[in-house]
């Protein structure tokens, strides 16, 4: 049985997404909403979700949900962390009150409880399996989530080998308590701003450029995306391969693939073609 947020958090073992969250809907745009649609569309390839049942597992902020409703989609989304779910239902109220958009809390680890959702068109779950406590657990259930013929797009952490270790031995001490956090924040927030920044004049480019550059590539805030990385437990990793191999399978096509050679997600496109 899955041990509940609240406890999980107590522990040290769970990272708090939907707190930070909070702090990331202060920054959301209509600016920051089309660039999510339009990582939607040039990873899916679709201009247009008219019809098509869409399914935000993880939903976080909501974000991708609203670019999904604003596509065209019916759209139904849920999430472990209640202050996720809390963000959702707000973003919802401000930007698009009207539709058919459905917000629940829900696991995706729970088995029981997918097999009631039936299956949509278009699942979707960006960097949220790696933080379920059991990624392969979630996978297998994910999978019963998607038509035959429909679409998965699913994001998942590059295993870094050692690095990826020493990245986990990090967020430990992020979720550890507020000394923990203080320490791990007050050494990488410089950490990658200095990094970034001398590795542009290097290049001889505008070091602050990336700042601006990086709400365009899907919507996402760096500073938001900084704590996310730095307190993100669970936290598990996956080659490009082990996750083709594992929906290939179970049935399903690789459509598209955007790959990292350093921290951060590898994603996937799959099509559900059957075995």
């Amino acid at each position: 049985m899955e041990i509940p947020f609240e406890n999980q958090v107590k522990k040290g073992n769970r990272f708090q997404f939907g707190k930070n969250w909070e702090g990331y809907l202060g920054t959301i745009s209509e600016e920051k909403i089309h660039n999510a649609e339009k990582s939607l569309m040039e990873m899916l390839e679709c201009n247009d979700m008219t019809g098509k049942h869409f399914l935000d597992v993880g939903c976080g902020s909501g974000l991708f949900s609203l670019a999904a409703m604003r596509m065209g989609a019916f759209v139904f989304s849920f999430d472990f962390d209640p202050d996720s779910v809390k963000c959702a239902q707000l973003l919802r109220e401000k930007f698009f009150s009207g539709g058919n958009w459905k917000i629940e809390k829900g696991s995706i680890l729970d088995k029981q409880y997918v097999s009631s959702l039936g299956q949509f068109d278009i699942v979707y779950s960006w960097g949220v399996l790696h933080h379920t406590g059991d990624m392969e657990g979630a996978m297998r259930n994910i999978d019963f989530l998607v038509k035959n013929d429909g679409k998965l797009f699913i994001a998942i952490y590059n295993d870094e080998g050692k690095n990826s270790v020493r990245w986990r031995k990090v967020k430990k001490i992020y979720n550890s308590g507020f000394l923990g956090r203080y320490f791990i924040v007050s050494i990488y927030f410089p950490f990658f701003f200095f990094r970034s920044f001398f590795s542009d004049i290097l290049k001889f480019k505008n070091p602050f450029r990336r700042y601006y550059d990086y709400k365009s590539q899907r919507g996402m805030s760096m500073f938001y995306d900084w704590l996310d990385w730095l307190g993100g437990l669970p936290f598990e990793v996956a080659t490009p391969d082990a996750i083709f191999e594992f929906f290939k399978q179970r049935g399903y096509t690789l459509k598209k693939l955007k790959t990292t050679q350093t921290l951060g997600c590898n994603e996937f496109v799959f099509q559900k073609t059957g075995k």
